[in-house]
């Protein structure tokens, strides 16, 4: 992937304040949940989310971790959409590493709360489209 590339990828993503999580369910057809951006990333490689342990999207990745994030810029009408896979993480670090204070709101528990998890997502290749145009490109 070339360094523009990256630098263009990355750059969307920093103005993105949502992102469209995919899924697979068990029926095989491809489910889509719109989520707040990730709080804590690695480049266009690894990415934090947060939601709850009870929800379906959770389920879902434990049973196939397949996933995609999607990325949109309507201004400009670009996209950049990543495959990889989806880890459920329910360890203290992982849920300390990005909890805010006002994720009372969701989990009244706090940081421990049962319902509270992680998700991390690791990208392994990615397709950004732009000016008619679309690109597809490994992440190493």
């Amino acid at each position: 992937m070339s360094r523009n590339l990256i630098n263009t990828a990355d750059g969307l993503i920093k103005r993105s304040k949502m992102v469209m999580v995919g899924s697979v369910g068990e029926d095989g057809f491809p489910y889509q949940k719109m989520m707040y951006n990730a709080r804590v990333r690695e480049g266009v490689k690894t990415f934090y989310l947060t939601t709850n342990t009870s929800s379906l999207r959770v389920r879902q990745y434990r049973k196939n971790p397949a996933a995609s994030l999607y990325f949109a810029d309507k201004r400009f009408f670009n996209g950049l959409m990543l495959l990889g896979t989806m880890e459920v993480l329910e360890d203290a670090e992982s849920k300390e590493l990005i909890w805010q204070p006002g994720d009372t709101l969701y989990y009244p528990l706090g940081v421990t709360d049962p319902d509270y998890c992680v998700l991390r997502f690791t990208a392994k290749s990615g397709r950004f489209y732009s000016n008619f145009h679309s690109e597809d490109f490994e992440i190493e």
